[in-house]
């Protein structure tokens, strides 16, 4: 069967408990959900939204941010992820809602000082969602939000400097070749899903102006790294593989690494604001 789709996949319980464990071992999510509102500006807000917020990683660096009287609601999709984060994530101040990102100004109140959303807007009708935070969003709300850099088609200097060898993706093509005669699909050439071209002309549609953008560089390690392609939605290859086979695959990948070996990950990171 083919790997897990990035949408449906996270409502199930083994990829919310996966997820969850990774963000409580591992820096990623927690280092960049903090820069994300950190760029908010929060620390006079009465009311943000963590978009497509998981099992509360982004949420928890938000009300870390936000005053006592604050409200924040983290809103997403998979009902499995919500589960993990209400027994992970207590506080008064968090409301939890169920609902697609598009649909998020029919579940969110509107006058929302901030809205964020780490690591998964491109999995999203991005026009749709769009449209939904500018509904949601008081003039002068900022939306704050990242785009991997291979769906943004950008590359922090560190991530070509860092590189010491092949990568663990590299080596798993490798090993699915070697040992279940793997072939990849062939893949035309094509332009980058949701470029800085294609997010700024859509932020002007939907009435949001551009403040900034920043392409930043997330540090780990390759232990890290094998962590991350261990969670169910994320093991590779594609094709007729088990999870189980596929996890066969990536631990053989990762017997030509070293754990402490870095690894450097790109991503474009924009600051919109609804016009005053």
């Amino acid at each position: 069967m083919a790997p897990h789709d990035a949408l449906l996949g996270w409502d199930e319980d083994t990829t919310a408990e996966a997820y969850a464990e990774f963000t409580r071992k591992f820096p990623m999510y927690g280092a960049t959900s903090s820069d994300l509102a950190h760029r908010a500006e929060l620390t006079s807000s009465r009311l943000v939204v963590d978009l497509c917020g998981g099992a509360g990683a982004t949420a928890q660096a938000i009300l870390e941010l936000v005053p006592a009287s604050a409200q924040v609601i983290s809103v997403d999709n998979a009902a499995a992820m919500q589960r993990v984060g209400r027994r992970i994530v207590s506080d008064p101040r968090l409301t939890w809602v169920t609902a697609a990102a598009e649909d998020l100004a029919d579940h969110v109140p509107s006058g929302a000082d901030a809205v964020v959303c780490n690591s998964a807007v491109w999995k999203t009708q991005v026009p749709q969602v769009l449209a939904a935070v500018h509904r949601v969003l008081r003039p002068g709300g900022r939306f704050v939000f990242n785009i991997g850099g291979g769906f943004a088609g950008v590359r922090h200097p560190d991530e070509v400097n860092t590189r010491t060898g092949p990568s663990l993706n590299a080596l798993i093509l490798q090993v699915a070749a070697d040992d279940y005669g793997y072939i990849p699909p062939a893949v035309p050439q094509s332009s980058p899903k949701l470029s800085l071209d294609v997010i700024t002309k859509q932020l002007a549609n939907a009435g949001l102006t551009l403040l900034s953008t920043e392409v930043t560089a997330q540090h780990s390690t390759m232990a890290e790294k094998k962590a991350w392609l261990s969670i169910p939605v994320f093991a590779r290859p594609a094709g007729g593989f088990t999870h189980t086979q596929r996890m066969d695959i990536l631990n053989k990948a990762y017997v030509a690494t070293t754990p402490d070996t870095p690894t450097v990950t790109s991503w474009l990171v924009v600051l919109a604001q609804r016009p005053w």
